[in-house]
């Protein structure tokens, strides 16, 4: 038996928020693309416009950790089904400006309806006080996303003499 030291997949927090990620994410594009014709990253971003009208390719990008490349080919598939409009900023003719349309407000509308629908499933598993823990929890976590990314290992790749990187308990 080797005394090599393993990965508990059951207590690795990542794997377990890849999962469920994955999981719904697949499934929301899944019922997405078969009742409105549109996939999950298309969905991020009329969210996202719903809730932040009127910004900019990289502000979205921004908003939804999604790269450059996939929100332009989302917002051009979006533009040229009318869901969506992209105007030049009047103040940098560099930029352009992204909003609903009317169509695609109405598009929203009715994704929404679906999508709020799936998280009351989800959420069926909890109660409200533990709907607002885990809330607290994932802001959190989010937080630390950018430590995270940022690290780099030494020589020892994160070994035993590495320090631990976790802020103080509260």
């Amino acid at each position: 038996m080797s005394s090599r030291r393993v990965l508990d997949p059951n207590r690795y927090i990542p794997a377990h928020l890849t999962f469920i990620s994955n999981k719904l994410a697949h499934g929301a594009s899944e019922k997405y693309r078969r009742l409105f014709g549109i996939g999950i990253s298309e969905w991020r971003v009329l969210a996202q416009l719903a809730a932040e009208p009127n910004i900019t390719a990289s502000r979205i990008c921004e908003l939804i950790g999604t790269d450059k490349a996939l929100t332009s080919r989302v917002l051009q598939k979006l533009a040229k089904r009318r869901w969506v409009s992209v105007d030049s900023d009047p103040s940098n003719s560099s930029r352009s400006i992204i909003r609903l349309t009317s169509l695609g407000e109405e598009l929203y509308d009715r994704v929404l309806r679906v999508v709020r629908k799936r998280e009351r499933i989800l959420h069926a598993a909890f109660s409200d006080a533990e709907i607002e823990t885990l809330l607290d929890l994932l802001h959190r976590l989010r937080a630390q996303v950018d430590a995270v990314n940022a690290y780099e290992p030494e020589d020892d790749a994160g070994g035993e003499n590495a320090t631990d990187p976790r802020p103080p308990r509260r």
